[in-house]
């Protein structure tokens, strides 16, 4: 993983697919007890040190990550994330559908989604029925090749595999993404979606904030992403 920002209050750091950033019962090592760790030898501090978790990725998914260093900046961030102040921008890959999708086009996705904990994972609805959590993104396709499309997406809700689902409910699984219908895994175990930008204003210094990620280096995401604007 790779710091891309951090002062006295925030870090940011882009996850690689297969990392994990709290724990869970694989017992792997999170990212946040890598970055305690981290913090802990480069300040040489005594004692425990305080990294509270602002938001997560999934395990398959890489990109952006944002981690509190002190009580009040994560009380600040979750307030941000809470009243929507926070602009997450997503990168995937998806099959080239030329009947669903059209260069430029902004289109919305508005479902209700219900989780199955037991299977983790995520069911789609076009109304709402019981337990279900409202969910609705943007998307545009960014550019394509003759199989596959760069899409991106842009979050109004947060919910439970949200992208990974609803793009698959209109036909577009995520490269990779077996479990949502894609016919096949990637060599890396991982998915082609990527938080790819973040922006927002510092909860305490008031400073724009504007991050964006690195792409995979791998012959499909450069075919894909070249001549293609961060915005």
């Amino acid at each position: 993983m790779d710091i891309l920002y951090e002062d006295n209050h925030l870090l940011i750091v882009h996850k690689l697919c297969g990392e994990i950033v709290q724990g869970d019962k694989t017992g792997d090592e999170p990212m946040v007890e890598v970055l305690k760790r981290y913090l802990k030898e480069k300040f040489s501090k005594p004692g425990n040190v305080f990294l509270g978790v602002v938001h997560r990725l999934d395990r398959p998914v890489s990109g952006l990550v944002v981690f509190a260093r002190t009580s009040k900046a994560l009380t600040r961030m979750n307030e941000l994330f809470r009243k929507g102040e926070v602009q997450k921008t997503y990168w995937a890959i998806v099959p080239y559908r030329q009947h669903i999708l059209t260069d430029g086009t902004m289109v919305s996705l508005h479902h209700w989604l219900t989780r199955n904990e037991q299977k983790n994972i995520s069911r789609a609805y076009e109304h709402e029925v019981p337990n279900s959590k409202e969910a609705r993104l943007d998307y545009q396709m960014l550019n394509h090749t003759d199989r596959y499309a760069l899409l991106q997406v842009t979050l109004h809700t947060g919910r439970h595999h949200q992208i990974r689902c609803q793009l698959a409910k209109v036909g577009l699984p995520i490269k990779g993404d077996l479990k949502y219908g894609a016919p096949r895994s990637n060599p890396d175990g991982g998915i082609a979606l990527i938080a790819r930008r973040i922006c927002f204003v510092h909860p305490v210094s008031k400073q724009p904030i504007d991050i964006v990620a690195r792409t995979p280096h791998d012959s499909l995401w450069e075919a894909l992403t070249n001549h293609t604007s961060t915005s």
